[in-house]
């Protein structure tokens, strides 16, 4: 097998230790050894010089949704991006959408519903049950690592005669016999996407029985809360408490009735009156995991986040499309209810960018905010929103913005990242064109440099721990996350003093990251000097 020598630069290896002076020796896709200034190099095929640089394990992006791009041929297109800021390794198949298990729906009918959003062109086949993508990607070779969850809405819309609410006994028996499978099949865990359809209909008791399953396979749960913001569409506006702790109280209950591992996805506090209840929601995963509940949360380092136009709509105005769309009652209904939903959350139509309008003949439309659509319309912003969700049938994709903070103002944002039960993520879409999210382009840089090294919120080696090892380990892969003789060789060599994001600024969008020099996949170097090197695929389709 060939040999390559990383040599010379400070090592961390992904456990959460101070980085020292070393090298790393890869025979193969392996790491054969750790050495560190001193000991006797080998003689190699290949040397890589890390002079000056940081060695880390390759970084893994715990909240993804790649897994409706790798199988397309063409995906290194979109997913170069991934590699160029230093991602080996993807957990796909998040919010309750995986692409498998499908049973006997179309690619029509997956485009149709759960998929429209993250979708960047058509599917050419759709893969009736886990193990069938699997086998699929492994064909099509990826350019990073996939370890796939498995979509609660996904398997209840393969299985279930019932698109939303309570299922029949032998329906939710078979959506259970559907996820026990595709445990079995190699995924590494269950995901819900309460704040989506079907999600958001689904009963708790349905939950449970999802989670005591999985908890069964000794598999983790990610979890779309119901509710992000002080007030939501998923509750009625009458509930008392902040709709976002109420969601989260709700899902901590069911984890201390299961005893199922809960990773609670892309931590957020969306709308300027969400943020004050921050500290409680901390509070109560603190409290939750302090008496034996097995949990921990993620977020993404920016204050605005891609979603689809639909998560502004409520589930009563939902469940009647596309009726609804036509009601002069409910359209009064829905503008009067967004109206007073915004005030209560601190959240406006200029908070509203598109990343994706999804309809023939609209990309310039990608990147304007909501009134600046209504103006060029010369309609309300709310008609201009309406017009939107029903043109592309829901697969217009957003930027919301006041995630957790706004530019100037992201206290709320870094005492989330800096929590000690805290991971990283991307939740990136990637389109075929559009305005981007700035995740799928520097998360990992942004926290390492303007975040770790400028502004202090935790070391580097904390961060790099949580990036990789942590998160490795939170999601069972045993041979990932950590530079140690016997794992797989994804190695990230970056510089420390000038690792950065290039965030979005006015109209200018995100652009390529600084810092990154190189990442290998799988021993085999598929970025170099911050570029991803075209036709390398040296990814590999993990199982649990």
């Amino acid at each position: 097998m060939k040999t390559l020598l990383v040599r010379g630069g400070t090592v961390y290896d992904g456990t959460g230790a101070p980085g020292f002076k070393g090298h790393v020796l890869v025979r193969g896709g392996q790491i054969e050894a750790v050495l560190r200034n001193g000991d006797a190099l080998p003689q190699t095929d290949k040397t890589l010089d890390a002079t000056g640089q940081a060695v880390a394990p390759g970084f893994i992006d715990m909240h993804s949704h790649s897994d409706w791009v790798l199988p397309l041929e063409d995906h290194p297109h979109w997913m170069k991006a991934f590699l160029e800021q230093g991602v080996t390794t993807v957990i796909g198949g998040n919010c309750g959408v995986s692409t498998a298990p499908m049973g006997q729906r179309s690619p029509k009918d997956i485009e149709g519903t759960l998929a429209a959003t993250i979708l960047v062109k058509s599917l050419d086949s759709a893969w009736p049950s886990l193990a069938d993508y699997l086998q699929s990607l492994e064909r099509t070779r990826p350019v990073v690592n996939l370890a796939q969850l498995v979509g609660h809405g996904t398997i209840r819309f393969a299985c279930s005669r019932k698109r939303r609410g309570v299922m029949a006994p032998d329906d939710l028996g078979r959506c259970l016999d559907e996820l026990k499978r595709s445990l079995d099949d190699g995924a590494f865990g269950l995901s819900f996407g309460l704040g989506y359809d079907p999600g958001m209909f689904s009963p708790l008791e349905e939950l449970e029985a999802f989670c005591k399953t999985a908890g069964e396979k000794d598999r983790p749960v990610t979890v779309h809360l119901k509710a992000l913001s002080r007030f939501s569409p998923t509750y009625p506006l009458t509930t008392f408490k902040a709709h976002n702790l109420v969601a989260l109280q709700e899902m901590l209950a069911v984890a201390r009735k299961t005893g199922v591992r809960l990773q609670i996805s892309h931590f957020i506090f969306v709308g300027r009156r969400s943020w004050p209840t921050a500290e409680e929601a901390l509070r109560m995963v603190e409290d939750a995991a302090r008496n034996g509940v097995d949990v921990r949360i993620d977020a993404f380092p920016y204050t605005c986040g891609n979603t689809t136009i639909n998560a502004l709509l409520p589930h009563w105005f939902l469940a009647a499309i596309p009726g609804s769309y036509e009601s002069r009652w409910a359209l009064a209904r829905l503008k009067a209810e967004l109206e007073i939903g915004f005030r209560l959350v601190g959240f406006s139509y200029p908070d509203l960018q598109i990343m994706d309008a999804a309809i023939q003949g609209m990309k310039d439309l990608d990147g304007l905010r909501i009134p600046e659509v209504a103006e060029r319309w010369k309609i309300s912003p709310f008609e201009a929103l309406l017009r939107l969700s029903r043109a592309s049938r829901g697969a217009t994709s957003m930027l919301f913005h006041t995630y957790s903070g706004e530019p100037g103002n992201e206290k709320v944002l870094e005492a989330v990242l800096k929590h000690p039960l805290c991971l990283f993520e991307t939740d990136a879409l990637v389109k075929a064109s559009g305005y981007p999210n700035p995740a799928a382009l520097g998360t990992f840089p942004r926290i390492l440099g303007p975040l770790a090294r400028d502004k202090g919120l935790f070391s580097i080696e904390s961060a790099i721990h949580r990036m990789t090892g942590a998160s490795a380990e939170r999601f069972g892969l045993s041979d990932r996350g950590i530079l140690a003789k016997g794992k797989a060789a994804d190695i990230v060599v970056f510089d420390p003093g000038s690792i950065s994001d290039s965030p979005p600024s006015g109209s200018r969008p995100a652009g390529k990251p600084v810092g990154i020099a190189h990442v290998l996949v799988n021993g085999v170097p598929a970025v170099q000097g911050g570029s991803y090197i075209p036709e390398v695929r040296a990814g590999q389709v993990l199982r649990r």
